[in-house]
């Protein structure tokens, strides 16, 4: 039984919309992998099976603009069938199956339950995009958890991940060798399972930045493992020290960025207080980095406090540097709020802008974050427990 609706975030999935396409579906079943084809032009229509079958995968390859929801005990096959046997269906069908699950629990059709249960495969999964959509879906969740201080969840979130991808994570070469595919999966994991703490990859990295700092910064390093290996070595303060001074004297526009983020990763939030402050001062920072240094120290667990407070403190100074309505404003609005998941967060913005009147109150970007954090408190509201008693129930 076919069925179509319109999808739309943050609508009422219950309220008709009047909308209807013609949708041109793709399908494999267990029977067969021959790409099969029928197309959906009314509300509701009947697609008949020459045989019975375990399992349908809908938008094969993820070439149809549609998202698939399989009910009556068709996730539950799908499930079954990725941890028996998931090279049955292509790495982009994977991927699909992954972001359709976790964007109908955005709009509530789908039990987030359902959804980690589907990622349960990802520990046996190679391929690169199943394994970043996977880090995609995953990772915001304990993003939300970090910004609400539940230390307990937060912690048993990120082990549940760095235990989906510690074995990928033992078989990546600390080079440059591969595809571009698959050097940037390697810096994107390398990276998260240092700044993770997962031991093996941490020694690694210490042992790079080490040997990197004897060189006085004369070794070259792959360029895959650097954001790995100064975000490591940032998280001591000689490290940090160190990476200050290159920072300074670098004339390379991407190896500067690089080691700014790394700096802004440290958990010593005297360096992020001190950074912070720096960037007003257009010293060691360039005017035009001020904005992805306020970002990226609110993006860290130690320094998303320190960064509001900063923003708030020091906003007319930087509507004066960046002007009111400007794509910096609205970046470092957007960038620190977005996974504020409170009441309380949203009434602390909601009262701090309002404060401003005609000085930043009715900005674009302003309603865009209060937005942001409503549908972040709607999303915790509905899916916390479940995720914290799916946590128990399955972390190793």
């Amino acid at each position: 039984h076919l069925h179509q609706e319109h999808y739309m975030k943050g609508s009422d999935p219950s309220q008709p919309t009047g909308y209807l396409w013609h949708v041109p579906l793709t399908y494999i079943t267990s029977q067969s992998d021959v790409v099969q084809r029928f197309l959906l032009k009314t509300k509701k229509d009947v697609l008949v099976l020459p045989d019975e079958v375990r399992w349908i995968k809908f938008n094969v390859r993820m070439n149809g603009y549609y998202i698939v929801h399989y009910e009556g005990g068709g996730w539950d096959a799908l499930i079954n069938l990725l941890k028996e046997n998931h090279t049955a269906i292509s790495s982009s069908d994977r991927a699909n199956l992954i972001n359709n699950a976790f964007q109908l629990v955005s709009v509530g059709r789908l039990p987030i339950d359902t959804a980690l249960s589907l990622t349960l495969y990802l520990k046996h999964e190679s391929a690169i995009m199943p394994v970043l959509q996977g880090l995609d879906e995953l990772v915001p969740i304990y993003k939300l958890t970090e910004k609400r201080d539940m230390e307990d969840l937060d912690n048993r979130m990120k082990a549940y991940i760095v235990n989906l991808f510690s074995s990928l994570v033992d078989r990546q070469p600390w080079s440059d060798e591969g595809t571009v595919s698959e050097r940037m999966l390697r810096s994107s994991l390398l990276l998260f399972a240092c700044f993770r703490k997962y031991q093996p990859c941490v020694d690694k990295a210490e042992d790079y930045f080490n040997k990197w700092k004897a060189s006085n910064g004369t070794l070259r390093l792959p360029s895959v493992v650097k954001m790995a290996v100064y975000s490591t070595g940032a998280q001591n303060v000689e490290g940090w020290d160190f990476l200050l001074e290159k920072y300074k004297a670098c004339s390379v526009t991407a190896e500067k960025n690089e080691i700014q983020i790394a700096l802004t990763l440290t958990r010593n939030k005297d360096k992020l207080q001190w950074l912070l402050e720096q960037s007003l001062l257009d010293d060691h920072v360039k005017t035009q980095d001020l904005p992805h240094i306020v970002v990226s120290v609110g993006r860290n667990p130690s320094g998303y406090s320190m960064a509001w407070q900063f923003f708030k403190k020091n906003w007319n100074t930087l509507v004066h540097k960046f002007e009111l309505g400007s794509r910096s404003i609205a970046f470092m609005v957007v960038g620190l709020t977005n996974k504020y998941s409170t009441k309380e967060r949203l009434g602390e913005v909601t009262e701090f802008f309002d404060s401003l009147e005609e000085n930043g109150s009715q900005l674009r970007c302003v309603q865009q974050a209060k937005e942001s954090i409503v549908e972040n408190i709607r999303w915790m509201d509905e899916n916390l427990d479940r995720v914290d008693t799916w946590l128990k129930n399955n972390s190793s």
